[in-house]
């Protein structure tokens, strides 16, 4: 009963967390009217939202990283709390270390001392789920050393079967659950956020990522010690910079840092749609200017992987956004959307050709950008019925995220031609490789098999058709569950017929006098039918009052 005591309590501080700001308009759906992302900090309100993301922080490391997911979110947030999230900070004070030693020597299997010459016991960062501390190798080589926080894993596990739990529930009995999924949201972020919790996948993260930035000199990715990483302890170099928010002036007049922008922009797009990853959290904080001159990345353990076909479509639908295409943006929307059974088309291309007239209009002002474009895109979808895949959401934090730091570096440069003009590269080395001997060799043995297998299927049809045995069948129709429908309706009238039958037999022989036993003045056997039938009466309106729900929405998906 102990066991349980814990958990039970933690969900209902989970609950009331929920329930607090469900008024507010957080998880109950999107206003249109009120859909726009404020264009400066002075629009945001005091109160909820710094509340929200305080209480949010309160709750813990599962909670910390679920605002960061939401801030990918404009489907589910709305615009103040999405900013407010945006702000939102990943600092806490460290744990001692003493409790933090125990984790690096059994991580590694060797004492600390024999690991490292030096190593600083203070950390240099604290986060939610980990510190970072200053060591320095037998080589001499300085690194930092991020360990995971002790017993975090445990609470985060514990808090993601509550949050799959209370998911599952809102998606059954709300029509903003049905609408946007809650469980497959939650399904998405635990695959992701236990992915992150594992240190030897962001070594390997570290290290594709630098192999992919070979064209890009100047950008540098730390690499990983492979002997000195495990599942909770990860050795990198040391990154020796200065945040792109904190570069002094001087710093600014003596080097050109907008080529350090449109390297981080073009190496990003090139992550985004020529390798299907893309980095949810590139900001400020994660980027410093190096002593060298270039720019260094790192936290890299929440990557998310797009398969070819929908990296496809979104490199379509930016392209389309940055050249001033509103129909076609809104057409490559819906082919890659979810429509769900309100979707109201004319109303959606209507508003996404606005917005894009809008972004058209503002081109390369900061107020419109085109992370804001792609994020405004979803908000629109949401409002009109459509669910989009959360590869474009987090599209739309991504380019957010390096606009923010492009602009710190250099507040001149012009990102959307940046953007343009590299994706019109990406899109003409994607048709290079579509003419590349391995793809023409691949669709000359599809064309081969079409044309020896075709003679064969046409006989077999016009065989059929002859012997009149030619059968379609009918996708979407779930036979059993048609089936099950209808005995319970043959059922439901079965059981209405025996009750007015009951009722009925009950009246008449009310009317007859007969001899016998008679129970408050009138006939027994009467009074027991009249009750029979009135017990299976009230007991089918209890079970079509209970047990009926109406339809699921119908939802139908774009071309695959």
């Amino acid at each position: 009963m102990n066991g349980h005591s814990p958990n039970l309590a933690r969900s209902a501080q989970i609950l009331r967390f929920l329930l607090r700001y469900r008024g507010a308009g957080v998880f109950t759906g999107i206003d249109l009217d009120s859909a726009s992302l404020p264009t400066d900090d002075t629009e945001i309100e005091a109160g909820a939202p710094e509340e929200f993301v305080d209480d949010l922080e309160a709750l813990g490391p599962t909670f910390i990283k679920i605002g960061q997911a939401l801030s990918t979110r404009p489907d589910m947030v709305p615009p103040a709390y999405l900013v407010a999230l945006q702000r939102m900070q990943d600092e806490v004070a460290p744990a001692p270390f003493e409790a933090i030693r125990p984790v690096i020597e059994d991580e590694l299997g060797v004492r600390i001392s024999k690991a490292f010459v030096r190593f600083d016991e203070v950390p240099i960062g604290a986060a939610s789920l980990a510190q970072v501390y200053r060591a320095e190798l037998r080589d001499g080589r300085e690194v930092a050393v991020k360990v995971q926080r002790p017993g975090v894993a445990e609470l985060i596990r514990a808090d993601l079967d509550t949050l799959a739990a209370m998911a599952d529930k809102a998606d059954r009995m709300t029509d903003i659950g049905r609408r946007i999924r809650f469980a497959d949201w939650v399904h998405e972020f635990r695959k992701t956020l236990l992915a992150e919790l594992d240190y030897r996948i962001e070594a390997e993260n570290l290290a594709r990522f630098a192999d992919h930035f070979t064209a890009y000199p100047e950008l540098f990715v730390p690499q990983p010690i492979r002997d000195l990483c495990a599942t909770r302890v990860l050795t990198m170099d040391l990154v020796h910079g200065v945040k792109a928010t904190e570069l002094s002036g001087i710093r600014r007049t003596e080097q050109d840092l907008g080529k350090l922008g449109e390297a981080l922009l073009r190496g990003y797009l090139d992550q985004m749609f020529v390798h299907g990853e893309i980095h949810a959290d590139p900001h400020p904080g994660n980027l410093l200017v190096t002593n060298d001159g270039r720019l260094g990345l790192f936290d890299l353990g929440m990557i998310a992987h797009v398969p070819p076909k929908q990296r496809e479509r979104l490199l379509k639908l930016l392209f389309a956004c940055v050249d001033g295409r509103g129909e076609e943006v809104a057409n490559e929307s819906i082919a890659m959307g979810t429509r769900l059974d309100d979707f109201d088309q004319e109303r959606f291309v209507r508003e996404i050709g606005q917005l894009v007239s809008r972004y058209a209009a503002h081109s390369g002002s900061q107020s419109l950008s085109e992370g804001r474009l792609v994020v405004e895109l979803v908000r629109i979808a949401t409002a009109c019925g459509l669910r989009t895949p959360p590869e474009l959401s987090l599209l739309g934090k991504t380019l957010l995220n390096l606009e923010q730091v492009a602009f710190a570096l250099d507040p001149q440069l012009d990102v959307k031609a940046i953007v343009e003009t590299h994706i019109q590269h990406v899109m003409r080395e994607r048709i290079k490789q579509s003419f590349s001997p391995a793809n023409l060799a691949n669709e000359m043995m599809e064309m081969q098999a079409l044309v020896r297998e075709s003679p064969r299927k046409v006989s077999d049809i016009l065989s059929l058709l002859a012997e009149n045995r030619l059968t379609v069948n009918l996708g979407g129709l779930d036979d059993s569950q048609l089936m099950e429908n209808l005995q319970k309706i043959a059922n439901r009238i079965s059981a209405g017929v025996i009750t007015a039958a009951l009722i009925l037999a009950s009246a008449i022989l009310m009317k007859v006098e007969t001899p016998g036993i008679k129970l408050f003045g009138y006939p027994a056997l009467a009074l027991v039918l009249f009750l029979i039938g009135t017990g299976v009466g009230l007991m089918l309106v209890w079970s079509s009052l209970r047990r009926d729900h109406k339809a699921r929405p119908k939802e139908e998906r774009g071309p695959r």
